[in-house]
């Protein structure tokens, strides 16, 4: 716990960022450091729970409640408050290799299960964490580790937060590791999903550098089940770690789908990153939204980042459908109760921005899509929708109806899909004949992960599919103990 009183003393103080009019003119991080008496009182807010749900890490109704890397959160609270910064990157890092990433980006489970929610404002949790990391890599506490080598070899596909993880821990015990990576850069999610201004690449490249520091190789541009074949890997290597992700993006099974002018959301993102690293843009390698109306199918927060790259673009309007109803204000304490993920309306930063441009929320709820309609160039020109209502079937299952007479045109010159993905490619797979489960993820039992074939595990969305990166994170680092148990007969890994 922090302060014994502290939680009636000090209100919640989230982080500042940045005034939308100033941030949307790069592509720098939004966030603004707190000055680090104002983190101490945050962290003096940690109250004595008895139970701290915040670091719990289950599956309530099918929703991470509580911190899926099990981080102590109450105990580098409380160091925080008394001003011992090192000691809490310590208990930090005994949890979470990469709070750097998770203190940006994580959606904060945790928070939602912070017992001081439950009365009132919960603890900023990731803000102190993301201070705690910055504040270590500042005093140069961060520095890479080695261990003694077991003459054991390992390959890791992917290098995205799960394939990173399992890298990181498995070389902590001393084997080689060697990463696959078949973009450009390392990172896989991390570097070329989730946009700069969310989490600035530098931070990436840091993390990657002391990674390699320690020990740790990278082979990019190597496609596995292209470039080199899986079973290769099988043979040369004591054991295989599959963290390739859920990459399979959803379609649209509308007419227009084929159109110039209608993108994955993934690619659009991936190709504007690339392009901002490789040449701030000036290439024109990438698929532009300037002076165009967009409309984006699906929420999320990969139609978030979608929606804020557009206004970066400079965008003539920005819209976003959801088949959803809109969030209530408050979590229902009914059908959502503490300590679930509250699911209540939340405004992001591509919707703060759109907001500050266009005076609206750019997302329309309860909307379906039924074509997309093309000029004679076939070049998209507009999206026909229905409104919908979600009513129970015969067997009591909720499904979409259409409400008659709703029929809307929206004009529109570029439609990103960002309804999420299906599932692992199945190059590696089907060449390793690997078994999948009911939704194409490759089978392996959690806590085990080990696939059907000999010496290949798997981990993170390739095993679970498309979740939190804190997921992934988590995964990596128990396949890693999985690995190390299968190589050395123990591990020391938890």
């Amino acid at each position: 716990m922090g302060k014994a009183t502290g939680f009636l003393e000090y209100e919640r103080i989230n982080p500042k960022k940045r005034p939308p009019e100033e941030r949307i003119k790069d592509w720098n991080e939004l966030r603004l450091p707190q000055d680090l008496e104002v983190v101490k009182t945050q962290g003096a807010r940690c109250m004595n729970c008895g139970v701290p749900f915040c670091n719990g890490g289950v599956l309530l109704n099918g929703m991470a409640a509580g911190c899926p890397v099990h981080n102590l959160i109450p105990e580098w609270n409380e160091l925080v408050y008394k001003g011992q910064w090192e000691d809490a990157y310590k208990r930090l890092i005994r949890t979470n290799p990469f709070p750097e990433f998770t203190g940006r980006v994580c959606p904060a489970p945790c928070e939602g299960s912070c017992t001081e929610g439950y009365i009132m404002e919960s603890v900023t949790i990731t803000s102190l964490e993301y201070e705690i990391i910055e504040k270590a890599f500042a005093e140069g506490w961060v520095i890479p580790k080695k261990a003694k080598a077991t003459g054991k070899m390992i390959a890791v596909v992917g290098s995205g937060p799960a394939g990173m993880s399992a890298a990181y821990y498995l070389n902590a015990v001393g084997h080689d590791v060697t990463v696959y990576e078949r973009n450009d850069r390392a990172g896989g999610l991390l570097m070329y999903g989730i946009p700069n201004m969310k989490l600035e690449k530098r931070f990436v490249e840091r993390r990657l550098e002391l990674m390699k520091a320690s020990g740790i190789h990278f082979l990019l541009n190597t496609e596995v089940g292209q470039d080199i074949h899986a079973q290769e890997l099988v043979d040369h290597y004591d054991a295989v770690v599959l963290c390739a992700g859920a990459t399979k993006a959803r379609g649209l099974d509308v007419v227009g789908k084929e159109l110039e002018g209608v993108h994955f959301a993934v690619d659009f993102l991936k190709a504007n990153t690339k392009s901002l690293l490789d040449s701030n843009l000036k290439d024109g390698n990438y698929i532009s939204a300037k002076g165009k109306k967009v409309i984006i199918l699906g929420g999320g927060d990969t139609g978030t980042d979608c929606v804020a790259t557009s206004i970066r673009h400079g965008c003539e309007s920005v819209c976003q459908f959801e088949i959803m109803p809109k969030p209530p204000a408050k979590r229902s304490e009914e059908s959502n109760p503490w300590p679930e993920w509250p699911l209540k309306l939340n405004v992001d930063y591509g919707q703060e921005e759109a907001i500050s441009l266009y005076g609206k929320d750019p997302r329309n709820y309860l909307i379906s899509t039924k074509k997309i309609v093309g000029n004679e160039k076939g070049e998209v020109k507009a999206v026909h929708t229905m409104e919908i209502t979600w009513v129970k079937n015969s067997s009591g299952r909720m499904v979409p109806q259409e409400v008659p007479g709703s029929e809307k045109v929206w004009q529109a010159d570029l439609v990103l899909l960002a309804m999420g993905f299906l599932g692992p490619e199945d190059t590696i797979p089907n060449e390793l004949k690997l078994e999948r489960d009911s939704r194409s993820n490759v089978q392996a039992d959690y806590e085990i992960f080990e696939t059907n074939v000999e010496k290949v595990f798997t981990a993170g969305d390739m095993r679970r599919g498309q979740s939190l990166i804190v997921w992934a994170i988590q995964e990596g680092k128990l396949a890693a103990r999985e690995v190390d148990k299968y190589l050395m007969g123990k591990s020391v890994l938890k």
